[in-house]
């Protein structure tokens, strides 16, 4: 069978059974029994994909992603993070659109504690959105930073998607983590300008909201009480990673202790809550390894039967330039991300983008920041970006899609205009883990 054939069937069977509503691991796994027993030899090839799913979820390198995840969880169910934004709030003072930038600030913060894009803007928006749609602003300014904030997360540390594109893309994990945190403060100073500047072109957007008179000490107070020891969680994980005291799985693991200890300090961890983080880290890690898992076969099964190659070789043939051919793996990351989530876009285009990268030369450490990217911005585009649907949970019901869709569309071009900066001076992206040794 030609490889092109190959290649349409597996990749349209799997749009085809997404399509229908069929949850996203159980599509890969249809389609992969299919292929293994057809091209991998019967049998023998479901044997094959049998291990190698125990091959790919047993991996020592994927230990990060549920620990990870666990300690953003343990932090949002103790909802120690609220009292930050509480904090931050107190801090932030005279500037236009005040509140939506201390929204960008505490997004920021929480996402170098937490990793999870959704907890981060479930959050914000359960607390600061009722607050700031009372005090008059607009609900552009008011969702449009929450959302952009938010999907910080997905690039600053500990991002467990950061762990899960290292791991399935043969890239350093340690070096992924690091990568994204100057994309990710380039992105935060950018949404700081463009808040101030819509505020004080259209005043009607942010109304003059000012803090009662206080003291110095108590504006600062409860940042010293609420902030800065969470800000040890961020020094424990990323310093313990980046000084090579600690792998990537170790530090997740201190991260965790550390989330604990500040859950106790506070007073406000208990049996009940820390069960809660537990059942929400497995239900998400399950999801997530059932997908890897399913992902092994299907890239073997494109290799095995020359569709990689075959797709490789002819794309060497249109001569494009490496600048070409990565806008292009852009363009279909940003058109998938309209439709699917982003661990399908993982599964969808790892087994081809991956091999085709490291045949035209293109930088792992780029490519990996390049998906990290585009991936956060899938979360933010219509018609299916989750962050979208996650903001219409919490909003008010007189709230609706389109409020949402232009809310979040001048910080989607922003996102873009960061995109292109990291492709322009890739730099951004590579010269933190360089430094690092990574």
């Amino acid at each position: 069978m030609d490889w092109s054939l190959i290649l349409l069937l597996m990749l349209g069977g799997l749009v085809a059974l997404l399509a229908a509503g069929l949850p996203v691991a159980f599509a890969f796994i249809a389609v992969n029994l299919a292929g293994a027993f057809l091209i991998l030899g019967g049998e023998i090839g479901l044997v094959q994909m049998a291990r190698n799913s125990v091959q790919s979820i047993t991996s020592f390198q994927l230990t990060p992603i549920p620990l990870f995840i666990l300690m953003g969880e343990i932090l949002f169910q103790t909802r120690v993070a609220h009292r930050a934004i509480d904090a931050v709030d107190r801090v932030v003072t005279r500037i236009p659109g005040r509140l939506s930038i201390v929204t960008v600030f505490a997004g920021t913060i929480f996402a170098a504690l937490s990793g999870s894009t959704i907890a981060n803007t479930a959050m914000l928006g359960s607390t600061l959105l009722p607050s700031m749609l009372k005090r008059g602003y607009h609900p552009t300014l008011a969702m449009g930073p929450i959302m952009a904030s938010g999907a910080i997360a997905m690039l600053i540390p500990p991002s467990a998607l950061a762990v899960l594109v290292g791991s399935l893309a043969g890239i350093s994990i340690a070096g992924l983590l690091v990568a994204g945190i100057l994309p990710a403060l380039l992105l935060s100073a950018a949404f700081v300008a463009i808040i101030v500047v819509s505020s004080l072109l259209k005043p009607d957007l942010a109304p003059q909201d000012t803090l009662p008179p206080m003291s110095a000490w108590e504006r600062w107070k409860p940042f010293v009480t609420h902030v800065l020891p969470l800000s040890g969680i961020f020094v424990v994980v990323i310093g313990s990673l980046l000084a090579g005291l600690a792998t990537p799985t170790e530090s997740a693991a201190l991260g965790c202790i550390a989330a604990v200890i500040a859950g106790l300090g506070y007073r406000s961890l208990t049996v009940k809550n820390l069960s809660v983080a537990v059942m929400e880290t497995v239900k998400l890690s399950v999801m997530i390894l059932f997908i890897i898992a399913a992902s092994q076969t299907f890239s073997q099964i494109l290799s095995f039967s020359g569709a990689t190659n075959g797709l490789i070789s002819l794309i060497k043939t249109l001569d494009l330039s490496t600048v070409e051919i990565l806008l292009g793996m852009i363009l279909i990351l940003l058109f998938l991300g309209c439709f699917v989530d982003q661990v399908s876009m993982l599964m969808v285009t790892v087994p081809v983008f991956v091999p085709l990268a490291r045949a035209v030369g293109i930088d792992e450490m780029v490519l990996g920041v390049m998906y990290l990217l585009t991936m956060e911005i899938a979360l933010l585009t219509p018609p299916f970006g989750l962050l979208l649907f996650v903001m219409q949970g919490v909003a008010p019901d007189w709230i609706r899609m389109r409020h949402i869709y232009a809310a979040v569309t001048p910080f989607v071009v922003v996102k873009l205009l960061v995109l292109v900066l990291v492709l322009m001076f890739p730099a951004l992206g590579t010269w933190l883990p360089a430094q690092l040794g990574r």
